[in-house]
């Protein structure tokens, strides 16, 4: 082989070498794995719940992250209100957690640091064109995305289907087929076999009762609810209208209660004197009490005196003029 032979084929295989390198540098403008691939929205990010589903291993899938969905958080992060910035802040550090992780695989999709005619148009636009799922918490990018025909993954969806069926507050009726733990509780269970443990009912084992829930409790055994019976209260009888008008009206025909003076008043001098005849009179001995004497006729009138007068000065005249004829 000749030396310029060689030299050509090391020209050939460093130039083989450089674009390897540089297609290997350049953008990823498609998705690159065969998996089922999620588009992952801004609003997703900025909540965070996605780090802790995809720490369980239920992603079924690869994250991709739109670089139009990074500089939207980067622009929030720079030019938003104080709330938004720190949530898009957050947005971003949980795009690099995910990346850390062992049990998700992220891919960082190129498709321009902007979307001029919006991030949301942008998702649907890449969905359609990479056969890709949307997750997202938009409402509205949501309901788009189904009249599209797109498959949407919501988390709040997802937590609401998880979530208890009844929260503490609430009432239900539950049969009662065992005793507790303690033997004042009875146990009964839903139709989804959730657990429930009704304090003080051991008595009712064997009955449907209304009982209303006290706490729930998540475990990684499945869950279980703690509630206690529900008394039933005779409802008063309602008292008329008429009732309350003739109460009323009793109440206001009864003489208002005297009120005592106030001791800081002052008093006058006669009523001073009057109250100590009356402390004297008080305690002084009680005197033994007399019979009551006869009543006394009304004096005669003026003019009978003295008529008897006259008659009794005539009569005396008489008897004078009567002796002094017999001596």
């Amino acid at each position: 082989m000749e030396t310029n032979d060689i030299v050509l084929l090391a020209v050939t295989l460093l130039i083989l070498g450089e674009v390897t390198y540089l297609l290997a540098k350049l953008p990823k403008t498609s998705i690159k794995s065969k998996d089922r691939a999620i588009l992952v929205d801004t609003s997703v990010l900025m909540d965070g719940r996605i780090t802790r589903v995809a720490a369980t291993g239920f992603i079924g899938g690869t994250l991709v992250v739109p670089r139009s969905v990074v500089g939207e958080l980067q622009f929030l992060a720079d030019h938003a209100d104080a709330d938004k910035r720190a949530r898009a802040r957050y947005g971003l550090d949980v795009v690099s957690e995910l990346q850390n992780m062992e049990t998700v695989e992220v891919e960082i999709l190129q498709d321009g640091s902007k979307a001029e005619e919006g991030v949301d148009d942008r998702l649907l636009t890449l969905a359609k064109r990479h056969n890709a799922v949307i997750c997202t918490l938009d409402f509205n990018l949501n309901k788009v995305a189904v009249v599209e025909g797109i498959r949407v993954l919501n988390i709040n969806e997802l937590a609401q289907s998880l979530r208890m069926q009844y929260l503490p507050g609430e009432q239900m009726i539950v049969e009662l087929t065992q005793k507790g733990q303690d033997s004042h509780q009875g146990v009964g269970y839903l139709a989804d076999g959730t657990m429930v443990v009704v304090e003080q009912a051991h008595k009712h084992i064997g009955q449907s009762i209304q009982v209303e829930v006290v706490r729930s409790l998540q475990t990684a055994a499945g869950k279980m609810m703690f509630a206690r019976p529900v008394e039933r209260h005779t409802p008063k009888q309602p008292v008329s209208k008429k009732a309350e008008v003739v109460a009323k009206r009793v109440e206001a025909k009864q003489p208002a209660a005297a009120h005592p003076k106030p001791a800081g008043r002052s008093q006058s001098p006669q009523a001073s004197h009057r109250r100590a005849n009356d402390h004297h009179k008080a305690h002084q001995p009680q005197q033994p009490k007399v019979a009551d004497k006869p009543q006394q006729q009304p004096a005669a009138r003026p003019t009978q005196n003295r008529s008897r007068r006259r008659v009794d000065h005539e009569d005396n005249l008489l008897k004078l003029v009567n002796g002094q004829k017999d001596s």
